[in-house]
């Protein structure tokens, strides 16, 4: 391989080639080359070039000239250290070719082709209708000096081969007068068949399928099975000729041509005559034809009508269709007879005069199943290439020529001739030269166009080696460019490649810097020493960039060049910087937006082969990327260029975002620079320090009139923050911690800048707030950032879910503090702050946290904050009397609620006497210091005396007329536990209680008859029932309930455990009944009387109660107690007389039982034995 940037010759101009946007650029090889000796006044051109190397050191080139002379020279290789030089070329040899000057013309071609067979070491050369072999490198004669003369053309070599070698020899094609031969080149050049095809002017051959032209039209041959198709006249004037007919030239013949002939050796001195090479080729047996490889007879294939890039069962139109084994290929019509001899003679002897202007065939092949033609009318107009497949049929669009083509190849990039057809037609390029018409004058230009789409033509100026003040003769003599695809390819350098490509660290402008404590780290002399190292290694890793094959030759006059495809970068480069410039202009400005996203377009799905190719679509991907993001963010009417910008885009270009956002005002301090720094494509350098220094479209200081703060533009810059998010934890992100800490922080920037200016205006959440919801909720990067831009903002309540994202309890419970005691919070999101206390402390396991911030809030809302001590749903639990000291301390407030929870809520009657103190206490203090508490007592006292029975006891009475203040509930609940609602074995203190009281007895009357009872005072207790308060109802319950309490419990029977037994309800009845007869209003005293002994008379002494009613009283009033008291004595009578009766009559029946039992044992003697003393 040759390490080509240009090759460097003896008399070589070096030139400074400017970066260009077309597909190609010229990179000279040779210039100015002494193509003639001295003395030699003819004007001498260059006719052909091929250039073989053998390994990478051993590079020849062959120059063929108009002299008929091949100039040889050789390559001396650059520097290895230097990967930029070129190498030299020296002179080697000069060759003069054998030829037939008694054939050769006025103007004789000189050398025609060059056809060197690198896998047989061995070059063919055409020189003025003489074909004569040569060994490579040095070019002595092979094979004896045999010379073919009326040779018209020398190829066909075949395309789909390797490069590897081939053991029975390298098979070319020669075009001589009525036939064309295969001859396998080796070790000697032997013939392998004649094809009747006259005056072959161009080949190009895949395996058994050559497509070939004579002077007048194109023709597709079989060159295995003698087959050919007639495709279409070169000149599309031409009427004459039959375009799709399949012929059958195997048995056409043609007399052995002439063995005498003027055979002149110059140069080399020997020579021979055809015979001698037609014998030496040997002739081909008749039979070889029905025969394969292995000796079998086999039947002679017909010529293949399908196309292997079509289905099999698809006919070819026009043409035989391909069918089953049992069908012939070839249509049903029989062949054409062959043509005369004679007739055949005047066909090659005659010329196409008919046309004004001969036309040039150009065959090339462009992928293993199609061949590419040329077709025109004159070398003046336009000409067309045409694609056609192994079928013969017209396949995909044409190619339109300004003018009909000089020379044509195709240029498919590194595909071998053995990949598939698919993939070749993914790439490659047209390239022809053609005459162009100018203001000037006509001018040779190269003109390029895709193979594979209809893009844009392109022209390159060919670099003519000629004097200004030559006159247009000459000019037209020496531009008569040429392009051939060589052998060997060699690798130009373009420097320029890795300038852009390799990396350097991002310098912002002063007035642009990113957190001066960042930066500030960076500057020490580690940082330092690791920023020269990657300095070095990124040189390194550029030289390596840019080296781009080529195969393509050109040359015109005296100089050769090589046509090298301009390496993409530069060429988009190219094109961006030109539309980057136009874009300062707002009448082109869209337009050239628009040429923009085309590039971005052009490159989506364009897949990289090479790393160059990788990071130079890499870098035209984030170059594109900034312009439209800064263009968009600098405009008036944002809103339009940033409808343009795709989020896909912007994150597929691998562009650090981190310098996207350092270009905008609202976000640039939220980049984080790093220890590193940022490093970028150094070709996008001065493109970002271009748009860092721009002022913004707008002059006005309120930032929220900038175009940076549009919001459909700051939605687009969202969208692409998020998308950036996603990508955490990809090992292929460059300093990934900084890059997602300035993208979490800028997302976080932009979500509470547009919360606040949509509440702002509105005054309700915006669509955002569920975002910066989301944010915060699932983490961020730039912890330290987020509190100072949740501090900023005013938005304490984001800040609070950001720590609890972090599990920072503390601070979270903090922050909620502040804003539950007035501080600031824009969003004003906390709602019912204190319930949210409560509940997160619930779920917390900090113990000293629960304490302080349990008390907290039990200071400021004793319920809420009891509740997060006595909740059976909290993760911690607490000993009550914990709690109680801890609020004691603490929250004094509390420690009723909290008790209160204990009693009522756990049935816990141990705090009871607590809760009793604490009731108490409440009570007195009010009735101490409050005239109105007393006097409302003493108000509920007479307003239910008021009341005329049937009424509510006085406990219903005062629950329903309750009064809205605490102590009246204190007072509730205190007679509640006095009363004994914890059952009977709940005691208190009755002494402590009694002397605290003992001064308001008028005014806590239903607590001393509570009292009274608990004492046995069970007389006193019904007189202040009786007469204190006229509670009647109470008073019985009271001596039904033994004395109990006057407030049992709400739900449930009493238990028998808890009645008292008659006897002491009796003794308290009799107690009520006095204190009934002594009621004051007598019409009361008689009915409550009355109503008591009608119900309770059974518990009375009939004697007793008539001993204690006054005589007064009519019998009348007592009459149904008396009835009753009579029914109930006739009753118990009855009642002994008949247990007298039954009690008789079974002591009788025992009786009776006893003298049965003793006639039915009889009489028993019992002897008693004396006994004698001695």
């Amino acid at each position: 391989m040759e390490s080509l940037e240009t090759q460097e010759p003896p008399r070589k101009r070096r030139r400074k080639t400017p970066i260009s946007t077309k597909p190609y650029v010229f990179r000279p090889l040779l210039e100015d080359i002494a193509l003639a000796e001295e003395g030699h006044t003819a004007k001498v051109h260059i006719t052909c070039v091929e250039l073989w190397a053998l390994g990478a050191t051993d590079v020849n080139l062959y120059i063929g000239t108009s002299a008929a002379e091949i100039l040889h020279y050789v390559a001396i290789p650059p520097d290895p250290d230097d990967t930029t030089s070129n190498p030299s070329y020296i002179f080697a040899s000069r060759l003069q070719p054998t030829f037939n000057q008694s054939s050769v013309g006025s103007s004789p071609p000189g050398v025609q082709q060059i056809l060197v067979l690198p896998k047989v070491t061995k070059a063919c050369v055409l020189c003025n209708g003489t074909l004569t072999f040569y060994t490579l490198p040095e070019l002595s004669p092979a094979f004896g000096n045999v010379v073919v003369p009326g040779c018209s053309w020398i190829g066909g070599e075949n395309m789909n081969t390797t490069d590897e070698p081939e053991e029975d020899g390298q098979t070319v094609m020669i075009c001589i007068k009525s036939r064309i031969r295969l001859v396998r080149i080796g070790d000697e050049a032997r013939k392998v068949r004649d094809i009747e095809y006259p005056s072959g002017l161009a080949i190009a051959r895949r395996d058994n399928f050559a497509c070939v032209a004579d002077a007048q039209a194109y023709a597709l041959l079989d060159v295995e099975n003698q087959r050919k198709i007639s495709l279409f006249p070169i000149s599309s004037l031409d009427e004459n000729a039959a375009a799709g007919q399949i012929e059958d030239i195997s048995s056409i013949r043609e007399p052995a041509p002439p063995t005498s002939g003027i055979i002149e050796a110059r140069g080399h001195n020997r020579s021979t005559s055809l015979g001698t090479f037609a014998t030496g080729l040997g002739r081909r047996s008749p039979q070889s034809r029905s025969q394969d490889r292995s000796g079998q007879n086999i039947r002679e294939p017909g010529f293949r009508a399908t196309s292997p890039l079509r289905p099999p069962d698809r006919p070819r139109s026009g043409s035989a269709t391909g069918g089953s084994s049992g069908r012939s290929p070839l249509p049903d019509k029989p062949l054409p007879p062959p043509p005369d001899r004679t007739n055949l003679q005047q066909a090659v002897q005659t010329s196409p005069a008919t046309f004004s202007s001969k036309l040039d065939p150009h065959i090339c092949s462009p992928t293993p199943n199609e061949f590419l033609l040329t077709t025109g009318t004159s070398p003046e107009e336009p000409g067309v290439g045409m694609f056609v497949n192994l079928d013969g049929d017209v396949v995909r669009g044409t190619i339109q020529f300004d003018r009909y083509p000089i020379s044509i190849l195709v240029d498919v990039g590194d595909q071998s001739a053995t990949v598939s057809a698919g993939a070749a037609q993914s790439g490659g390029y047209v390239l022809a030269s053609i005459l162009q018409r100018r203001d000037d004058g006509d001018r040779e230009v190269i003109e390029v166009q895709d193979i594979s789409s209809e893009s844009h033509t392109e022209y390159l100026d060919i670099p003519f080696p000629f004097e200004e003040n030559s006159s247009d003769s000459t000019k037209r003599e020496m531009g008569n460019a040429k392009l051939r695809n060589i052998l060997s390819h060699s690798l130009a350098s373009f420097p320029e490649v890795g300038d852009r490509l390799h990396k350097i660290r991002l310098v912002f402008p002063r007035s642009n810097a990113i957190r001066e404590a960042d930066i500030e780290t960076t500057r020490s002399a580690a940082n330092s020493n690791r920023e020269e190292k990657r300095v070095q290694e990124e040189k390194a890793f550029s030289r390596r960039l840019g080296t781009q094959p080529s195969r393509i030759l050109m040359w015109s006059g005296s100089s050769i060049w090589w046509l090298v495809r301009n390496p993409l970068i530069l060429r988009l480069d190219g094109r961006i910087d030109m539309i980057m410039d136009a874009m300062s202009s707002p009448t082109v400005a869209d337009e050239n937006r628009g040429e923009i996203l085309r590039i971005v377009a052009s490159i989506r799905d364009y897949e990289a082969n090479t790393e160059t190719e990788f990071l130079s679509l890499e870098y035209i991907r984030q170059k594109s990327s900034l312009i439209l993001f800064a263009d968009a963010l600098r405009r008036d009417q944002s809103t339009s260029g940033g409808s343009e910008l795709q989020v896909e885009d912007l994150v597929n270009s691998g562009l650090d975002p981190r310098i996207l956002l350092s270009l905008v005002p609202l976000l640039r301090e939220d980049v984080v620079e790093g220890r590193e720094g940022i490093w970028v494509h150094a070709g996008l350098t001065s493109t970002i320090e271009h748009y860092a220094t721009l002022p913004l479209a707008t002059s006005d200081n309120d930032v929220r009139q900038r175009p940076s703060h549009h919001p459909e533009w700051m939605n687009l810059v969202k969208r692409y923050l998020m998308a950036w998010r996603q990508r955490k934890g990809f090992g292929s992100i460059a300093d990934e911690v900084e890059v997602f800490q300035t993208t979490d922080a800028a997302l976080l920037h932009l979500l509470l800048h547009q919360d606040s200016h949509h509440a702002s205006k509105s005054g309700i959440p915006s669509l955002s707030r569920s975002e910066l919801y989301s944010l915060v909720d699932n983490g961020v990067d730039c912890f330290e950032r987020a509190i100072t831009l949740l501090e900023q903002y005013r938005r304490l309540y984001v800040l609070s879910r950001l720590y609890q994202n972090r599990k920072m309890a503390g601070k979270v419970l903090a922050t909620w503090r502040r804003i539950i005691e007035g501080e600031q919070d824009a969003g004003n999101e906390l709602r019912d702050g204190e319930n949210e206390v409560r509940k997160y402390l619930a779920k917390i396991r900090d113990i000293s946290l629960i304490h302080e911030y349990g008390a907290w809030l039990a200071r400021r809302n004793a319920v809420l904050g009891v509740q997060v001590f006595a909740e059976d749903s909290s993760r911690v639990k607490f000993a009550p009397q914990e709690v109680v000291e801890l609020l004691k301390e603490k929250a004094p407030e509390a420690v009723k609620v909290y008790l209160e929870h204990l009693v009522f809520g756990k049935k816990n009657s141990r705090y009871a006497t607590n809760l009793i103190t604490y009731y108490l206490d409440s009570v007195l203090q009010v009735l101490e210091t409050s005239d109105e508490a007393r006097s409302v007592l003493a108000q509920s006292y007479e307003s239910y005396r008021a009341l005329q029975p049937p009424k509510p006891t006085y406990r219903q009475f005062i629950m329903d007329n309750a009064v809205p203040e605490a102590w009246w509930q204190d007072r509730l609940r205190l007679l509640e536990l006095l009363g004994g609602s914890h059952g009977a074995d709940f005691s208190y203190d009755l002494g402590n209680i009694l002397r605290r009281i003992e001064p308001y007895e008028e005014d806590l009357v239903p607590e001393s008859i509570i009292l009274d009872g608990r004492q046995g005072r069970h007389q006193q207790a019904l007189r202040l029932l009786t007469h204190g308060l006229g509670d009647y109802h109470t008073a019985v319950n009271y001596c039904l309930m033994g004395g109990a309490s006057i407030f049992h419990p709400i739900s449930g029977a009493l238990t028998p455990s808890e009645a008292s037994m008659k006897e002491d309800q009796a003794v308290l009845f009799g107690y009520l009944l006095t204190e009934f007869l002594r009621i004051e209003d007598v019409s009361n005293r008689l009915e409550r009387t009355s109503e008591l002994l009608d119900r309770f008379g059974s518990w009375y002494d009939v004697k007793d109660v008539l001993n204690m009613i006054p005589e007064s009283w009519s019998v009348e009033l007592i009459s149904g107690f008396l009835i009753s008291a009579f029914r109930r004595l006739v009753h118990d009578r009855n009642e002994a007389m008949v247990v007298k009766a039954l009690s008789g009559a079974e002591n009788l029946q025992v009786a009776a039982a006893l003298v049965e039992k003793c006639c039915a044992t009889g009489p028993q003697v019992e002897e008693t034995q004396l006994g004698y003393s001695s």
